[in-house]
């Protein structure tokens, strides 16, 4: 925080001491209301019977003035943070000039005439534009065709490039990055100022205004508590006269702002904004506050493996001949079978042949005989000029190609598939020679965050299409607790139900257009920002960085977030307790000796314990910002553990600090000669 912005944040304090604003949070406003009549007692004492001094009331006016101050101040700070972030947002929105096409072409016959410039702000939702290396995409959308390299660290902070291209679940581009090679034909699929950059710096804007369902269950028990103390207090009175107890209004009022929570509820709207501010700084929209309370209530999540656990990128790591072939000649047919494949498997297939020694020669493999990957055929291979087929894909799909394939096939595609692996077979002239192992990695550290999301006490289940055996080998490795193999993507939204009809809160990460229906139904759906429109529609958040497993970190700010609110709520109750302790003995000795006894700090008098308990009341609401700003430190253990932690940690020093401080404030008035 700069100077600039805490002058903002006083400035606002002020402005936010009108009643009509502070009438929507009750306990600051019942403050401002008794300072509003302690400073009538100041000005015509007479008015309400006081008979102190004036400088006693005036002592109290400053003090609850400043107590009502620091409580705006602390919601002005947190929104003066907030409103730098999404001043640094919008930063990056840059106006930009975006090629509209007149009339759709297919990709490699675009030219100038076929364009027009159009300000980003006047493209319309579903018009097509085109992109080329060095051009800035001027609004979200999908590609319809081609594949580039783009710089997103404008928006995700990540100085990697990503590859985003038509026809999958990385199809989606955002406005304001950059494209680094190729050429896209982009359908825009947000309207302006409904970008997801759009998004972003309105959820930090609207979280300064909306009241999460949680916040306002506690407002109204603050709310209610306040009115049972106003109750008591306002009619101490006229009990009093029953029994000769004589109490002033000031005294009354030290009674009534001691025993309200006033310290919880000067903080409330803080922890809800810097929440909110600290999940866009992790590069995630969250739709509504809501979701992020509910990720910290999370106690299912369901993950996919392939992007999610593993990296995606499946790589050939050995050829393994079978059916009597040499290995010579299984890596040469490996080599030609891929040449051409320009998917991230075929790659790797060539380059692990050209380790083993093998150079093509591409006079002997006509392009034109290459053939493409059929879901019909479940195979991709090449065709040569002499007339030899060659032929990879799944074991199942070469079994039903090859004649008489060996037995040992399926005895050596199960090897792999229990070591994690997925086999490809591999044919010549519809004979079996071999199979080829992708392996798909694991993502570095994810059994560590896997282990960590369940000592939050979040059973993690992973769904798959791939085979029984590779499920198995990947879930024990990552120490899931459930898994499920060859799962279909409609079944994933039977799985959500299943799990909330057992009353889990559950959570889901999708990226692709037939997660949609899955990830609306989950209670957090948290979808990939390089993913599918569909797939962003249908979550309540997304994630920026396309990081499958950022909802561990959302489900800790979520935590986080409850965490603190609760911390702070037993804090200020714990507070109230020993408030009580203070002021009860001091107010009431006078007329009843017998409470003396209680006077267990042996304060100095009945004025110096109002002082020094409105002083103290006051000063730990600045104190406790930072707190109520960072959030209260979350560690992944189980509930228990936690409810333990913090009733000890917060309640036990709610019950001390009130008395050392109160007794530290007490002795220094005594010592300066205040009293």
């Amino acid at each position: 925080m700069d100077k600039e912005q805490i002058l903002q944040a006083l400035l606002d304090a002020v402005k936010k001491l009108s009643p009509a604003y502070l009438v929507k949070n009750p306990v600051i406003f019942v403050t401002e209301i008794s300072t509003t009549i302690v400073i009538a007692l100041t000005i015509i004492p007479w008015f309400f019977g006081g008979t102190q001094g004036r400088w006693y009331y005036s002592a109290i006016s400053v003090i609850l003035v400043f107590t009502v101050l620091f409580a705006t101040f602390a919601e002005s700070l947190a929104e003066a943070q907030g409103e730098a972030h999404a001043e640094s947002l919008r930063a990056m929105k840059e106006e930009v000039t975006g090629k509209r096409l007149k009339e759709d072409a297919p990709l490699e016959e675009i030219d100038e005439g076929n364009l027009e410039e159009v300000e980003s702000d006047n493209l319309e939702k579903g018009d097509l534009v085109y992109v080329e290396e060095g051009d800035m995409i001027p609004r979200d959308g999908t590609i319809v065709k081609g594949s580039a390299s783009i710089d997103e660290s404008a928006i995700t902070g990540e100085s990697e490039p990503v590859i985003r291209q038509s026809g999958g679940d990385k199809s989606s581009v955002t406005g304001g990055t950059e494209v680094l090679s190729d050429q896209l034909k982009i359908e825009i699929t947000a309207a302006a100022g409904e970008s997801f950059l759009d998004e972003m710096i309105g959820l930090v804007e609207s979280a300064s205004r909306e009241k999460t369902p949680n916040e306002i269950s506690l407002t109204l028990l603050l709310a209610s508590f306040t009115f049972i103390y106003m109750l008591v207090v306002t009619t101490l009175t006229f009990f009093g006269d029953f029994v000769r107890l004589n109490v002033e209004v000031a005294d009354q009022i030290a009674l009534l702002i001691g025993l309200m929570p006033t310290t919880v509820g000067a903080l409330l709207s803080a922890i809800r904004i810097a929440g909110m501010t600290r999940v866009t700084r992790d590069n995630v929209i969250a739709k509504s506050g809501k979701a992020v309370e509910s990720a910290g209530d999370l106690d299912v999540l369901i993950l996919d493996k392939t992007g999610t656990i593993t990296t995606g990128d499946r790589a050939a790591t050995n050829f393994i001949p079978v059916g009597g072939a040499s290995q010579e000649e299984v890596d040469e047919a490996a080599l030609k079978s891929s040449f051409y494949d320009e998917t991230t498997e075929g790659r790797s297939v060539v380059a692990l042949a050209e380790q083993k020694g093998k150079e093509p020669k591409e006079e002997d493999l006509p392009e034109d005989g290459f053939i493409e990957f059929s879901a019909e055929t479940g195979m991709s291979g090449i065709d040569l000029a002499d007339g030899t087929e060659i032929r990879k894909g799944s074991v199942d799909a070469i079994k039903e190609y090859a004649d008489s394939p060996p037995d040992e096939l399926d005895k050596k595609a199960k090897e792999v598939a229990d070591s994690g692996g997925t086999p490809l077979g591999l044919a010549v002239n519809k004979k079996v020679v071999g199979i080829i192992e992708l392996q798909d990695e694991m993502k570095t550290g994810i059994d560590e965050r896997i282990a960590e999301l369940q000592k939050m006490g979040i059973k993690t289940i992973m769904c798959t299409g791939d085979n029984e055996r590779t499920a198995r080998y990947i879930a024990e490795k990552a120490g899931l607790d459930e898994y499920y193999a060859e799962f279909q993507p409609e079944e994933k939204i039977g799985l959500v139900e299943e799990e909330k009809a057992k009353g889990h809160m559950v959570g889901m990460t999708g990226d692709g257009t037939n997660d949609a229906p899955a990830l609306a139904k989950a209670d957090v759906g948290l979808a990939m920002n390089a993913g599918t429109a569909a797939a962003k529609e249908a979550g309540n958040m997304v994630d920026m960085d396309s990081d499958p497993t950022k909802l561990i970190e959302v489900v800790g700010i979520g935590k986080q977030l409850l965490m603190t609110r609760g911390s702070l709520t037993t804090f200020s109750i714990a507070n109230d307790v020993s408030r009580y302790f203070a002021l009860v003995p001091a107010i009431f000795s006078a007329s009843i000796p017998a409470l003396g006894k209680m006077n267990l700090m042996n304060l100095h008098s009945l004025q110096s314990v109002v002082i020094s308990s409105l002083i103290y009341n006051s000063l730990i609401i600045p104190f406790l910002v930072p707190l109520a700003m960072r959030g209260v430190e979350y560690k992944p253990v189980s509930a228990s553990q936690l409810l333990v932690r913090n009733m000890l940690i917060y309640g036990g020093s709610g019950l001390i600090v009130p008395f050392a401080s109160i007794k530290l404030i007490d002795w220094l008035l005594v010592t300066v000669g205040v009293f």
